[in-house]
């Protein structure tokens, strides 16, 4: 360790401990830097209008969760200017009522405030093009413009250089977030209830739920699979329906602040089935009878350091909350301990993305290595690159012999299935053979380099699937590289699903569309028996008694089939159990046994199972195609368990080709 430089150290940790890298290189800045570089500054809007101007405009960057216009009109009723304040929301439309609200407060010194930029792309360029044009004589001094926005590449480059940039991030951690919520329900309020000991219960609940909410966006896509903001109106609605419903009954209505909870007020926002479900079930942990007659004694977690505490006031509230832990650990919200590391590792990739992202064309030239070797400059390495992955992808597969060998039947729909994807699989490898030699041309100055051949550099550069080739391939988050080499491996089952038939057990993960080939075994089965098909559904068998690498399902399954390549992340297989259970530490992801799909007449769902859902990549969320179908989810696995399906659903537990 002596022996390495810190620039040095950073580059193994990257390749051991990707999880620790982040932490890492914030230390690395103090060691450099100081320490001020990675200490925020308060969010200050007096400071920040100290340093504008009439000719600088004041950028608020929107995070999820904040809302910074509350703070600007704070201030702006200490400089008594709220009446000299003129704000619109932009969207469709808005924008000449905008530019004519800026020519007013020009010439009469007054304040404007556009909401939402990210929301009217379009008219970005006209804002930009009043701002530069802006003719400072007429211009009053007392002239502010000030602008909300969330993170987009369309807002203008001129803005943002000459701009005042400002940004306020709630509060992190679950104990601030709860405590935040709870200093703004004073003992007036707390009491201001017919039932006041269940009331002040329940919306200390409410407010748990909501940090729990909010907080797990931190965890990614195991924690939501799509990052929902959530507000702080959310909770007040449901404090004041808590309030009606209490003032109202005698008894407290649980199911019906449930359903209000999950699927109006917080659920209205939930776009993704699954996200739905998840909500359902972190709700019914903290609106519940136990809640108002347990008190203490029930816990919101297995830890039993989270519960609804005995409290009489508010200050009794804030004094247990006090006592909780500053960091959160995963399991109060269902989450296993991996879920730390997948967290970091996120954050240090998405650090190193950005890292590359910034980093200027030119800083390489004239360069040299640790040992003296110059460095050899980004058109040679993409030079390289292009002629190495040119030389390591496969030629176009000749569908004639897959027609040939896969004819139209009606007892076979697979075959439909293999030819549509052996036609896929071609267009994506004729793509990179002919953009490919095309860009080696371009670098050396033979032929012209046009803007999908520069998307192509950038992507070799950076290690990244270039947007020409995503367009038409397979979905997929791994690197450049990994990629290529994922591309070989399909198209290597394809050439053996070719010359040797419909294979024993298939490789899901080698499919584009996995959809229409579960589709196409259950057309099989329907018509070899005479059903609907929409009656028929798979029940699934796990086979770990048997072990595909090692050659032990040579015979196809009698009915439907067998498949192989599933991972598991958030929970694994047990091998002596043969059910689900939690995962190994530090084991973030653990590889499913062959399962054998067994469509069924009329199949239900029976107790003792969980519905796994299947992803083709860890990002879980996807868009919802013409065909019903969406771009990432596939279907639901109904793998035998011994926990409550909650306990899985409230882990993020999914499985992923």
């Amino acid at each position: 360790d002596q022996d390495l430089k810190p620039m040095q150290r950073l580059c193994i940790l990257r390749i051991l401990r990707p999880d620790r890298l982040s932490s890492a290189i914030t230390q690395f800045v103090i060691e450099e830097l100081g320490e001020k570089f990675v200490e925020p500054p308060a969010f200050d809007v007096a400071t920040s209008f100290a340093d504008s101007s009439k000719a600088t405009p004041l950028i608020f960057l929107l995070s999820p969760g904040s809302d910074p216009v509350n703070d600007l009109l704070e201030f702006a009723q200490s400089l008594n200017a709220v009446q000299k304040l003129d704000s619109i929301s932009l969207g469709q439309g808005q924008g000449p009522k905008a530019a004519t609200m800026i020519d007013r407060a020009r010439t009469s010194g007054s304040w404007v405030l556009l909401c939402n930029c990210h929301l009217c792309i379009s008219w970005l360029p006209e804002l930009e093009r009043i701002c530069e044009q802006m003719n400072p004589e007429t211009t009053s001094e007392s002239y502010r413009l000030w602008l909300t926005s969330m993170p987009t590449s369309h807002f203008p480059a001129l803005l943002l250089q000459n701009g005042v940039k400002m940004t306020n991030e709630p509060p992190k951690g679950l104990r601030a977030n709860v405590m935040g919520s709870m200093l703004k329900c004073d003992d007036r309020m707390l009491n201001d209830c017919t039932q006041p000991d269940a009331f002040a219960r329940l919306l200390f609940a409410f407010c748990f739920f909501h940090a729990i909410c909010q907080d797990r966006r931190r965890f990614g896509a195991i924690g939501w699979n799509t990052p929902y903001n959530f507000t702080p109106e959310d909770l007040t609605t449901n404090r004041r329906q808590l309030k009606y419903f209490l003032d109202n009954y005698e008894d407290v209505p649980y199911e019906v602040l449930r359903f209000l909870g999950a699927q109006i007020n917080y659920g209205g926002r939930v776009t993704d089935k699954k996200d739905k479900v998840l909500i359902e079930s972190m709700i019914s942990i903290f609106i519940c009878r136990e809640v108002v007659e347990d008190g203490p004694d029930y816990k919101f977690s297995p830890s039993g350091l989270f519960y609804c505490p005995e409290a009489a006031s508010q200050e009794d509230f804030l004094r247990y909350l006090k006592t909780l832990p500053i960091t959160t650990p995963p399991e109060v919200f269902g989450l296993h301990s991996n879920c730390e590391i997948t967290c970091a590792e996120a954050e240090s990739m998405a650090l190193l993305q950005d890292v590359l992202a910034v980093r200027s064309v030119g800083d390489t030239a004239g360069a040299s290595g640790g040992d003296g070797a110059p460095v050899q400059s980004k058109e040679d390495v993409m030079y390289e690159l292009a002629g190495k992955i040119l030389a390591e992808t496969p030629t176009e597969m000749n569908l004639d012999d897959f027609e040939e060998a896969f004819p139209t039947k009606y007892e076979e729909s697979r075959n439909t299935v293999v030819k549509q994807e052996a036609g896929k699989y071609n267009q994506l490898l004729s793509v990179l053979r002919s953009q490919l030699p095309m860009f080696r041309k371009a670098v050396k100055g033979l032929v012209v380099m046009t803007e999908d051949l520069e998307t192509v550099g950038r992507g070799l550069y950076s290690n990244s699937v270039p947007q020409a080739w995503s367009a038409v391939g397979f979905l997929s988050m791994k690197p450049l590289m990994a990629w290529h080499k994922d591309l070989n491996e399909r198209v290597a089952f394809m050439r053996s699903w070719l010359e040797d038939g419909h294979p024993s057990v298939f490789w899901l993960s080698g499919i584009f569309f996995p959809q229409a080939f579960f589709t196409a075994v259950m057309q099989n089965y329907a018509r070899a028996n005479r059903y609907a098909i929409d009656r028929i559904d798979f029940d699934i068998e796990v086979r770990d008694d048997c072990k595909v690498d090692e050659g032990d399902l040579l015979v196809p399954a009698p009915t439907g089939c067998y498949i192989h390549g599933f991972f598991l992340e958030g929970c694994r297989w047990s091998y002596q159990k043969h059910c689900l259970t939690y995962p190994k530490p530090k084991e973030l992801f653990s590889q499913l046994p062959a399962v054998h799909f067994k469509p069924e007449l009329d199949w239900k769902t029976r107790s003792g199972v969980f519905a796994c859902p299947i992803y083709k990549v860890l990002s879980r969320s996807g868009t919802l195609m013409t065909t019903g179908h969406s771009t990432n989810f596939v279907r639901d696995l109904a793998l035998p368990s011994n926990e409550d399906p909650g306990v899985w659903i409230r882990a993020g537990a999914a499985a992923f080709l």
